[in-house]
């Protein structure tokens, strides 16, 4: 096990950890190439199951060794630290009260590691500022009461992106739809647009000589340049008005994105212009109406599920190459070629990352409880970990 002062002392990632919600990139990519390309029968070999971890969707953050979650249990939502190889619990930091749902209670984010330090935000909007190695607080605050901010039907669901200096969150208040906190003491950098919050987390790049970050708001997606919060522009026509929950796609100066309830996606393409940066459709099409899952890039084509259907969708062209019933409506994952699948009632399969056709090689069980499996699978440093509520299994998915 890593000591406190090794921890601390590390200020950068190995290739295979994981150290925020959909990985180094926010692209659920997983980066490590020495993985099983089939599973055994029964599935892959578990290595340590644990319980306790109490309600919520929380997905985990994998660095250094170490795991890190959130859960609902005793009154109070909480962020948690675990040994990654063992399972065993380090420490446990209250992070707000208890946030009752009846689509399943508790946290939604996955914590944000920035070397040393972890960013959670709960589904009440309390967001801390921890060092990992202890789960000391550094700083905290309700996002929604700071910018007056409203709460959402089914609980603040983003995690925190670190860009930089920049802490960005998406309070959903007047003028601060989305905002920018100093990561070291959480003043306000600056807050714009006055969307309601959404459901999906934001993602940063480079672009027309900007910092851009992308939302998906309640409302529809907004481009905002990092420095100043200053509005590029904004498209609603992918927005539900229901629940906008997948996470934005960058790739080569176009912009991905999808909801369901009907709705479909869209390509942007991203233009610089005297006044930053413009975005125009380049299409929008319902054959890939990302719900809760958001879709995967590989080799030009996307991967995810279009409501319950997995679906493979050319990126640039918006054609279908395949779809497929899989697992049903679930999680997906990329990596070592494959697709890692997840369905909301429990199975888990493996297969082909290919268009020309669906090409599943491995499947087990894993099963569920009282409610879906909604938690995002992840896959670091050989290990894959899936969390049913207060269950967290950890299997071995390393070649040799």
């Amino acid at each position: 096990m890593l000591t406190r002062r090794a921890l601390l002392a590390s200020t950068s990632l190995a290739a295979a950890d994981w150290p925020q919600w959909r990985g180094p990139a926010r692209d659920g990519r997983v980066t490590e190439s020495n993985l099983l390309t089939k599973w055994p029968d029964d599935g892959p070999k578990k290595l340590w199951e644990t319980a306790g971890l109490g309600a919520g969707y929380s997905s985990y953050s994998i660095a250094n060794g170490r795991l890190f979650t959130q859960g609902q249990q005793d009154g109070a939502q909480w962020v948690y630290c675990y040994d990654a190889l063992t399972g065993k619990q380090i420490w446990k930091m209250k992070a707000g009260s208890q946030f009752p749902q009846d689509r399943g209670p508790g946290p939604r984010g996955t914590p944000t590691l920035d070397g040393a330090t972890l960013y959670s935000l709960s589904a009440d909007g309390t967001l801390l500022s921890l060092i990992a190695a202890t789960g000391k607080q550094n700083w905290s605050m309700n996002i929604l009461e700071k910018f007056k901010g409203h709460q959402i039907k089914w609980g603040l669901s983003e995690s925190p992106l670190v860009d930089g200096n920049r802490l960005i969150v998406q309070p959903g208040g007047t003028d601060s739809a989305v905002a920018a906190l100093d990561k070291t003491t959480g003043k306000p950098l600056w807050s714009a647009g006055s969307d309601p919050a959404g459901y999906s987390s934001a993602i940063a790049f480079d672009f027309g000589g900007l910092r851009n970050i992308v939302a998906f708001t309640s409302r529809g997606a907004v481009g905002f340049n990092a420095a100043n919060g200053y509005q590029l522009w904004n498209y609603n026509k992918v927005s539900n008005r229901t629940a906008n929950i997948a996470t934005p796609l960058y790739h080569e100066g176009h912009v991905f994105l999808s909801s369901d309830y009907g709705t479909g996606c869209a390509l942007l393409k991203l233009a610089k212009t005297d006044s930053g940066v413009s975005a125009t459709e380049v299409y929008f099409t319902q054959d890939m109406r990302n719900h809760y899952c958001s879709s995967v890039l590989h080799e030009k084509h996307l991967y995810g599920f279009s409501s319950g259907i997995l679906t493979s969708l050319e990126l640039m062209s918006g054609a279908v190459a395949w779809k497929d019933r899989s697992v049903g409506k679930g999680q997906i994952l990329f990596a070592n070629g494959m697709l890692v699948l997840q369905g909301e009632n429990g199975a888990i399969a493996l297969a082909e990352a290919t268009p020309s056709a669906y090409k599943e090689v491995s499947r087990f069980t894993f099963g569920r409880g009282d409610y879906p499996l909604w938690t995002q699978p992840v896959i670091a440093n050989g290990r894959m970990y899936v969390r049913d509520q207060g269950k967290l299994v950890c299997f071995n998915v390393a070649a040799g």
